[in-house]
């Protein structure tokens, strides 16, 4: 803005002295007199093209460290992005500082203009907010510190340490920048918990460095930001404290004035107690009251009972009786028995997963969930989800056949939903639920079938990290298994809902997590899976 205040002068004073020197020609004093006019236009003309030059060398620097990152790091951008930090920081870029470089000058209309044509497919707010919620996910379920995601690591406190509990091949720092705007969309959600610990590095982070164009914010913004979050938390001292920091910075602010007026007041009515622990403590969850069982389970693998331990679990070849598969029977590992939960591996072939995923992409659109008797998207499910139908695509029916061989169950429409294929995103999860419907009033009834009997899970891809499926009353939980597919019965031969499916797709920490989804109901499979003569069953 400096540089647009020294042309407004430059103009502003070309314009004066014309006016000024009027009829000069008549005498040699207004002659004289125009010298130092000229003299002064040069001095104005001098302090414009300084800043110009100071823009244009924060351009360069800008442009140095984006084509450095291609040359870099998104060589293979396939697994540079399964970095939700790689990846947070290409959303923040493409939508915040790219703009701010491109209108750092209203004269220059050509990377104005190929921004604008672009933007159409460029991040917009919800996706840098969306990016910025992944990454403190990320930090609540695994329990990750933020000084270490800050510096690229996946760390967790153990027994005191920081203990890395994933080192990924490619990684990239946070800045200053970077962890002000996480903490900002905490802040602006009223979520002071996660605030501060953001606010805190962006603090950091900004001290003793300049500041740089393509930045949404600078340590004052941090520092004034911070102040209020530990206000909000209970911290008045510290809050006090940093707002008489922000006052050597800014000390003609009347609102920080007032604030510290404030803090003061509050400190003498009710002095701070010695030796107060002041650790901030996460917010209970108003509306997942299994978040602690479900958070443990994705960070380990539950009470999962190894296969020596109970002799009713197994691993066998399995043709299920079924001709098509005599001379190549499917890898089935018994998983567990209440809830019934197979793993079939290699269930699919990696030709056969690549394809559908090509499939997959143009019909791509954010999940959603069932919302009354209707569906939404929400924040407790992040991906995109598309639905394959057989008739379109091939190998759809060839995978479709090939569940019906090993279920015995009826899988062609309206019996069983289209394949839904599912991408997540950036910390991409979905938390606890049931896949069949627990209310009359529930969409999943439109078709007319019944409730959601049974799923059968395709795993398309492998992740490097996260992502394990888990069943919360159960107490165990699967990792991925790229390739294979699990199955289990959501529902009793009674037509009950059995509460032991309630199941979570913990979030991916590494990785490009692809799940394809088919959902058979109990309309066609009456004679396939029989009720039992016990109604209890």
């Amino acid at each position: 803005m400096s540089s647009y205040f020294s042309l407004f002068i430059f103009l502003y004073v070309v314009n004066i002295s014309e006016k000024s020197f009027g009829e000069m020609f008549t005498s040699m004093m207004s002659v004289k007199q125009a010298v130092f006019a000229e003299r002064q236009l040069v001095d104005y003309l001098r302090i414009y093209l300084e800043h110009e030059i100071q823009r244009l060398d924060d351009i360069k620097r800008f442009f140095s460290r984006v084509t450095s990152l291609h040359s870099g790091i998104y060589n293979e951008p396939s697994a540079t992005i399964a970095n939700p930090i790689v990846a947070f920081k290409l959303v923040k870029r493409l939508k915040s500082e790219w703009m701010n470089v491109v209108n750092s000058n209203e004269k220059i209309h050509d990377p104005q203009e190929g921004y604008r044509r672009m933007e159409g497919s460029l991040p917009k707010l919800e996706d840098l907010q969306g990016a910025a919620q992944g990454l403190m996910r990320l930090q609540d379920v695994y329990h990750l510190r933020v000084e270490g995601l800050v510096r690229g690591h996946f760390q967790r406190i153990t027994d005191g340490n920081a203990m890395d509990i994933y080192k990924p091949p490619v990684s990239d720092t946070l800045s200053g920048d970077d962890c002000f705007l996480v903490g900002k969309v905490a802040y602006d959600l009223e979520d002071y918990y996660h605030s501060v610990h953001w606010f805190e590095e962006a603090v950091r982070l900004f001290r003793g460095r300049e500041w740089s164009p393509e930045n949404e914010g600078t340590l004052e913004d941090a520092l004034d930001h911070l102040a209020f979050s530990h206000f909000k938390t209970g911290n008045i001292s510290y809050a006090l404290s940093l707002s008489q920091e922000l006052l050597l910075h800014d000390p003609m602010n009347s609102r920080v004035h007032f604030n510290v007026e404030k803090y003061e007041k509050l400190l003498e009515e009710s002095p701070p107690v010695t030796n107060q622990s002041l650790d901030l403590k996460r917010p209970d969850s108003t509306y997942l009251r299994t978040r602690n069982v479900y958070e443990k389970l994705c960070q380990t693998k539950g009470s999962q009972p190894k296969h020596f331990e109970n002799p009713r679990l197994f691993c066998d070849y399995f043709t299920n009786g079924n001709p098509g598969l005599l001379l190549q029977p499917i890898k089935r590992e018994l998983i567990s028995l209440q809830p019934y939960v197979v793993l079939f591996h290699s269930f699919v072939t990696r030709a056969e997963a690549k394809r559908i995923k090509e499939y997959a992409v143009p019909g791509l659109r954010r999940s959603v969930v069932a919302s009354g008797v209707n569906q939404a998207t929400a924040e407790y499910r992040i991906s995109k989800s598309a639905w394959l139908k057989e008739s379109a695509h091939g190998v759809v029916g060839k995978v479709d056949r090939r569940i019906s061989m090993v279920t015995g169950l009826n899988v062609q429409p309206p019996y069983a939903e289209y394949l839904q294929v599912v991408n997540y995103g950036i910390g991409g999860h979905y938390e606890p639920h049931f896949d069949h419907a627990t209310s009359d009033s529930s969409p999943l009834y439109r078709l007319k079938t019944g409730n959601r009997v049974a799923t059968f899970m395709i795993y398309l891809s492998s992740v490097e990290a996260g992502g394990f499926t888990a069943f919360i009353y159960a107490n165990f939980s699967v990792p991925v298994v790229e390739n294979g597919a699990l199955f289990w019965w959501n529902l009793h031969r009674n037509g009950q809902g059995n509460v032991d499916t309630l199941h979570a797709g913990c979030p991916v920490i590494v990785g490009d997590k692809w799940v394809a989804n088919k959902w058979v109901h109990e309309f066609g499979q009456e004679f396939q899976r029989r009720c039992s003569l016990n109604p209890e069953e």
